[in-house]
């Protein structure tokens, strides 16, 4: 018998407005309101919400928090000040990468981790058997619900919820509070698109009426929700990896291009490995390619070389609806990574010539490093 779907909290929401829902990481979530490529310019020019209230969110807690995060992610967390998140992944025994995750410094000694929606359990268990030192760890993934409102009007359609001065919030930063009326809300200058704007953690009780209001705000600057077609595209246009596509349990940081997320002034899970892989170098590299003519990328298509041999494999692509051109990521022969490199998608056994380019393929409005 298959697994019952879980729901977000606003799932009646998105039904009463014609969202189409699917399956997605194991639960019932909206994909489109009206088209993906409507959806994915209202990001880009205005404003868009999307419910993403499935991912997962831990709390680590205590005097030996830090330590235990320090151990299980690559990035140097104690870099983090209060008030500061950071982007991470969870390193495996093999190389690989058991998840990408956010790592947000809510407090000393109190963190929040969030992580995929469909890996909150693997996660959990993985890191519970590393916390040896007695870190005080709580799984709070249905107990918040959480927006994404993207886009270069994210500031202003929100600005009246809220008396935090929002456009003063560095990126990868964020502020706790008071949000429209509701308290204990985390609004935090992240987000996976690349347009701007904020991500809001939302106590479930609060979610309806934080959403509502929302929307009432944002009418003035032409808000519309979002659903996952248009987040995928959007994150393809800056050439952010989606977990499960372009990394996995069996791609290493390096080979993801995640080494400056990777770092050795630490130990941490497999860092040994990891840093002698550094030394030794790679073998193969993640890429963005911009096809040269028509044709979509997808995700498997052989990439092969100008005599047909295989060089490698596409992990995501799509037609940008910024650039009306194909787009894609994937794993090349570290010989073939350099942006410029001519290769070809292979596609029913047709070759469509397509180049190297260096990410994002669209500019953003940030970046962190």
């Amino acid at each position: 018998m298959a697994e019952e779907l879980k729901t977000v909290v606003l799932n009646d929401v998105h039904q009463q407005l014609g969202a189409k829902m699917v399956p997605f990481a194991g639960y019932n979530m909206p994909v489109r309101y009206s088209s993906d490529l409507e959806e994915h310019h209202t990001v880009r020019r205005a404003v868009g919400i999307f419910d993403v209230s499935h991912m997962g969110e831990f709390r680590v807690r205590g005097p030996q928090a830090l330590d235990l995060i320090q151990r299980v992610t690559s990035n140097d967390a104690s870099k983090l000040t209060n008030g500061k998140a950071q982007y991470s992944c969870l390193p495996n025994h093999e190389g690989g990468i058991v998840d990408d995750l956010l790592v947000y410094k809510l407090a000393d000694e109190d963190y929040m981790l969030v992580v995929n929606a469909s890996n909150i359990d693997k996660d959990w268990n993985w890191i519970q058997q590393f916390n040896t030192g007695g870190a005080e760890l709580e799984n709070v993934s249905d107990q918040i619900s959480l927006f994404a409102v993207q886009g270069p009007k994210a500031a202003d359609a929100l600005q009246s919820l809220t008396d935090a001065d929002l456009k003063s919030i560095p990126y990868y930063s964020f502020v706790q509070g008071t949000f429209a009326g509701a308290p204990d809300v985390i609004i935090s200058a992240t987000g996976y698109t690349g347009a701007g704007g904020f991500e809001l953690y939302v106590p479930n009780e609060h979610a309806k009426a934080v959403w509502e209001r929302i929307m009432e705000a944002g009418k003035a600057y032409g808000i519309k929700p979002i659903g996952l077609g248009a987040r995928d595209t959007l994150r393809l246009e800056m050439g952010y990896c989606l977990y499960g596509n372009d990394i996995d349990d069996t791609t290493s940081p390096l080979e993801g291009g995640l080494g400056w997320i990777t770092k050795f002034t630490k130990e941490f899970t497999n860092s040994a490995a990891i840093k002698q892989q550094k030394e030794e170098g790679i073998k193969r590299k993640l890429v963005g390619f911009l096809l040269d003519g028509p044709g979509i990328p997808r995700s498997h298509y052989p990439l092969v070389d100008e005599n047909g041999e295989p060089v490698g494999e596409v992990t995501s692509g799509t037609q940008s609806p910024s650039l009306s051109r194909g787009v894609g990521l994937g794993y090349v022969k570290t010989e073939f990574s350099t942006p410029g490199s001519r290769i070809f998608v292979q596609v029913r056994g047709k070759n469509f010539p397509a180049t190297v380019v260096k990410l994002p393929f669209v500019p953003g409005t940030e970046e962190v490093k």
